[in-house]
């Protein structure tokens, strides 16, 4: 489990900055164990302070902190239970307190992929790899609705750059050629991260997530990882247990008090 985390680990940071370094006047900074990605969107995801290696310590912890600070939007610091429970008295000297009472996000992985394709796809559905700025489009729009989230952040962080980068894959769902769900992979060694697996509410139920989320995986195993990894929400961990993924290590956010209104 210990070498599954780490692989997650490694391969969430890696997606969060690399997403979170197109957002204009981002600040992206791994340095001294300590990773950074603060990009001012309204959403914490991208506004973390994470422990990337060993080697950090309280004091390069608490310079992150400050960089957040200064630049003033909301933040959390995610640490790793168990491995980052050094960092836990700190984070009452900075005057954080945890997010919620149990964890917020589990990490979790499937080792070994399968390496045989996945079903065919459902009756009237097709899963399609983006290759230009038409489904880019649907991949945002998607992604937007079935988060629940603003168009203008997937906007953010989903740029047409990404179209030519070597170790990212993006898709869309399509029933009868509308686009209802969306997806992402980001290869990191032998990791595939699977990520943005989003569906519209009025198509969900019907397997749409479980099968893009095994395409993103099948994908990185044809292009050699053996591990496939991700964060999973309350809604989307039971379908993700169902396919064999298991949870390899729990987060714990700390965030700034709230404000009196």
């Amino acid at each position: 489990m210990t070498a599954l985390a780490a692989l997650e680990h490694a391969n969430m940071i890696e997606a969060l900055a690399l997403l979170g370094g197109y957002v204009g006047d981002a600040t992206v900074r791994r340095a001294d164990g300590v990773a950074i990605v603060a990009t001012g969107l309204p959403i914490v995801l991208f506004n973390q302070v994470i422990v990337e290696r060993e080697a950090a310590t309280p004091t390069a912890v608490a310079a992150a902190v400050g960089v957040m600070r200064e630049r003033g939007s909301r933040f959390v610091v995610n640490l790793r239970v168990g491995t980052d429970d050094r960092f836990v008295g700190l984070m009452a000297k900075l005057g954080l307190v945890p997010l919620s009472e149990r964890p917020w996000m589990p990490g979790m992985a499937l080792h070994p992929v399968p390496t045989e394709r996945p079903p065919a796809d459902l009756p009237g559905h097709e899963i399609r790899q983006v290759a230009g700025e038409a489904g880019l489009e649907d991949h945002i729009r998607t992604t937007s609705v079935g988060f629940d989230l603003p168009q203008e952040i997937i906007r953010a962080v989903m740029v047409a750059d990404l179209l030519g980068h070597e170790e990212v894959a993006i898709y869309v769902g399509y029933t009868d050629g509308e686009p209802v769900t969306s997806g992402l992979g980001l290869r990191t060694g032998r990791t595939i991260g699977v990520y943005n697996i989003a569906t519209l509410a009025s198509a969900r139920g019907r397997g749409y997530g479980a099968a893009m989320t095994r395409r993103v995986a099948a994908d990185g195993t044809a292009a050699g990882c053996d591990v496939a990894t991700l964060q999973a929400s309350e809604m989307g961990r039971p379908i993700y247990e169902r396919l064999g993924y298991r949870t390899v290590v729990e987060y714990l956010g700390y965030v700034e008090p709230p404000t009196a209104e």
